[in-house]
């Protein structure tokens, strides 16, 4: 059978894109080298509780097309991100607001804030050199030292000195009392877990799973009249110009015969000394409920770690520095070569994308495309 459409990868981009192509009308084939659909969103249940296991992934957004869209495949709970922040034992509340503050100076109103941040700033004359000046700049040495500089320098492998000021243009900061981290409109996590809702997403549509498109891609590119490639664009012309960079984080789960490890779905270890970058309590994302409502007696934790990438390792975070921007544009013209083939997703546009803006991006792609 000739397909429509092959779909390579079932992450939330290819999971649009199939879903609105067949609700088009038109047939489609989905493969993806992993042994489950979803991609980066997958959550297996262990214990009761639907861990993320590619990392945490908190639903937010502001694009009510694209809450509308995603709540048709399922019903989002109410969870609300409020990270706490490990400094050496001391915890503070994430984003940076009026509780922070008052931990770390014992100011109370809005303005003693203002006026301790305005003085800490100042230190830094001029445009900032590096990511490091730029943290000082927006909100000044103590913060930056207990709760950017470790976690920032964990997270990219770099001295703060030496990683582009762009890289943090902004710092949230909030003169309130408000521990809502996203501050988006519409925010939860779909109730039941991400493959659930991808597997909604996908129902009716033919699934191969550990299937590798780039070992018999003259294959496959037979089976259909176009192609949807959502893996790593780089990987797709064979490395040809070059390998992209990219970060990524290695996982250590751990299943604990207690109810409640840290009291929190997620807690950020901002010192360097800790080798990782956080923990994640997967159970409070469902509110430590299973989904009958009852209490799980279990729990389960995953350290998170920091790394460079290397070929075989999954890519997480796209490095958007000048050197990989200029290699992306050249494989981008390849890519304009390849007529039956659209890139999307993280990986074929090799952007750090949140999922509200995944989502975004494939349903454009299907206007245009689909019509």
């Amino acid at each position: 059978m000739k397909y429509d459409y092959l779909v390579v990868g079932s992450g939330l981009f290819g999971a649009v894109f199939a879903q609105q192509a067949k609700e088009r009308g038109k047939s489609v084939l989905v493969i993806d080298k992993r042994p489950n659909i979803a991609g980066n969103v997958y959550t297996e249940k262990i214990e009761g509780i639907n861990v993320h296991k590619y990392g945490a992934h908190i639903f937010h957004t502001n694009n009510k097309r694209v809450w509308d869209y995603v709540t048709k495949f399922a019903e989002f709970n109410r969870f609300t991100n409020s990270p706490v922040a490990n400094f050496k034992g001391e915890l503070y509340s994430m984003p940076f607001n009026m509780y922070t503050f008052n931990k770390m100076w014992g100011v109370v109103t809005p303005d003693e804030a203002k006026a301790k941040i305005d003085e800490q700033r100042a230190e830094i004359k001029g445009e900032p050199k590096n990511l490091e000046e730029q943290a000082i700049s927006l909100v000044g040495r103590d913060i930056y030292e207990k709760l950017i500089k470790g976690y920032t320098e964990k997270q990219w492998g770099r001295d703060c000195k030496d990683l582009p000021a762009f890289i943090i243009k902004r710092l949230p900061v909030r003169l309130t009392y408000d521990n809502n981290y996203f501050n988006a409109l519409y925010q939860g996590i779909p109730m039941g877990g991400y493959t659930k809702m991808v597997g909604n997403m996908l129902d009716g549509i033919e699934v191969r799973l550990g299937v590798d498109y780039l070992e018999n891609k003259d294959e496959f590119d037979k089976l259909a009249d176009k192609v949807l490639y959502t893996g790593a664009i780089d990987a797709y012309f064979g490395y040809s110009l070059g390998n992209l960079e990219y970060r990524s984080v290695r996982f250590e789960n751990e299943v604990l015969d207690t109810p409640n490890f840290q009291g929190n779905a997620a807690v950020n270890y901002t010192d360097r000394e800790t080798p990782w970058t956080r923990i994640i309590e997967h159970k409070w994302f469902e509110f430590g409920k299973d989904e009958e409502g009852n209490d799980l007696e279990k729990t389960v934790i995953s350290r998170e770690y920091s790394s460079e990438w290397k070929p075989g390792d999954e890519p997480y975070y796209p490095v958007n520095d000048e050197k990989n921007g200029a290699l992306y544009e050249q494989y981008k013209k390849l890519s304009e070569n390849e007529k039956n083939v659209i890139f999307g997703g993280r990986l074929g546009e090799y952007k750090y994308y949140d999922m509200d803006a995944v989502i975004a991006s494939a349903l454009d792609m299907c206007e245009k495309e689909l019509g």
